[in-house]
């Protein structure tokens, strides 16, 4: 009789070899929770029965994704972080890109989940452009693994729960109330390309979208800590390296650079976990 260990292990390969996703990196008992719950839906009493589940009905391939990317997100989220690169972070690129005369300005939202977070950052790089009367063009790119979450995140719609950390005054010039949803204001909607990137694909250092990479501020926040540490050092070494020198990092509030990269960056203050990558 097999262990759960090798039956969540055979679960993932059935999983790699059905949708081409590999989930072999994220924790394990991460996945054995998701799994369980899984397990509850279908009525299954045991991993080996599941495993016939999916065999005998594949649609489910497509609900254990579902639950395997839960996505926790509202618009901002933490604060703290967005006030800081609202009052800190964002001035002082657009004062670099003055005194450069560079007219781009590049963000990555990685683990972009429905939008919310790169949403928010639109709204305050539209915001500053604005009040400075400041020509510069911002590519704001934005990904994720779980399409159904792209494809809201496309749409711009949302419940009371992803805003209930918005302003009056944004939430009243940025969005419009249609019953218990808020529609995004579409000048905020075009500011953002969303589309689908594994950051485990050893094959593309930066999304195809970016072509290039090179980007000013990079915000990667709670993805990580879902994943073991080999997989961390992976994920790490490609946000590093998008980064161009002396470019931001936003990292949750439960992750920090890991080894062979904490000399490589600057916390730039000691409310949250934005990062400077130096040099």
């Amino acid at each position: 009789m097999e262990t759960g260990n090798s039956q969540i292990k055979n679960i993932l390969n059935l999983l790699k070899n059905q949708s081409g996703f590999d989930f072999s990196g994220c924790r394990s008992a991460m996945l054995e929770r998701r799994i369980q719950k899984r397990m509850y839906s279908t009525n299954t009493k045991s991993l080996d029965d599941y495993i016939d589940y999916l065999n005998n009905y594949p649609d489910e391939y497509d609900q254990l994704i579902d639950v395997f990317t839960i996505n926790v997100s509202r618009f901002f989220r933490n604060t703290l972080a967005f006030e800081y690169l609202r009052k800190i972070i964002l001035p002082d690129l657009f004062l670099n890109k003055i005194k450069k005369n560079d007219e781009s300005l590049r963000v990555w939202s990685a683990g972009c989940s429905f939008g919310e977070e790169a949403y928010s950052v639109a709204i305050i790089i539209y915001e500053l452009l604005k009040k400075e009367n400041i020509s510069i063009k911002p590519n704001i790119f934005a990904t994720d693994i779980d399409k159904n979450a792209l494809k809201q995140a496309i749409h711009g719609r949302y419940g009371i729960q992803s805003v209930d950390n918005v302003k009056n005054r944004i939430l009243n010039n940025y969005f419009i109330q249609e019953n218990q949803e808020f529609l995004l204001n579409p000048e905020i909607k075009k500011m953002v390309q969303f589309s689908f990137y594994d950051l485990l694909d050893e094959n593309k250092a930066v999304p195809s979208e970016s072509i290039y990479g090179s980007f000013d501020l990079v915000l990667c926040r709670n993805v990580l800590i879902y994943f073991e540490q080999e997989h961390q050092k992976s994920i790490f070494s490609k946000l590093y390296k998008s980064l161009k020198p002396n470019g931001y990092l936003v990292l949750g509030e439960a992750e920090m650079p890991i080894e062979g990269f904490s000399h490589k960056f600057k916390r730039e203050n000691n409310c949250c976990k934005i990062y400077r990558k130096i040099g």
